[in-house]
């Protein structure tokens, strides 16, 4: 997928600790309009597109363990199994699935770009 204009909007979904907000910080300071959506934490399957209706949806996916040590959470797995529970929707809808589990804060960011250079 190639973005022309770096007006179009971007919006970043995943469950808790799978690098959202670092994801749209990266973007956005290189001119890119990105909004994390706090999805996970919504009963309403499309809440993304009513919140953001983005023109790319990008989803990052932690497993429970992950997630738990990058927040420094104590969750349960059923309360991560929640989050993934309402995130279907936006992942069905998602142009990009990215697992962040092996991945450092730049590999993701390179990744991202890649995709939306049309370089990946």
């Amino acid at each position: 997928m190639i973005i022309n204009s770096k007006d179009a909007l971007i919006g970043i979904v995943g469950p808790c600790g799978a690098g959202k907000s670092t994801l749209e910080n990266g973007l956005k300071s290189r001119g890119y309009n990105a909004r994390a959506i706090a999805q996970d934490h919504s009963y309403v399957p499309s809440m993304w597109r009513q919140l953001t209706n983005p023109d790319v949806l990008i989803f990052l996916q932690a497993s429970h363990s992950v997630g738990a040590r990058r927040r420094n959470m104590s969750w349960t797995e059923a309360e991560w199994e929640e989050q993934q529970r309402r995130l279907r929707h936006a992942r069905e809808y998602a142009n990009l699935f990215l697992d962040t589990d092996a991945l450092g804060i730049l590999d993701v960011l390179l990744q991202v770009l890649g995709f939306l250079e049309g370089k990946g």
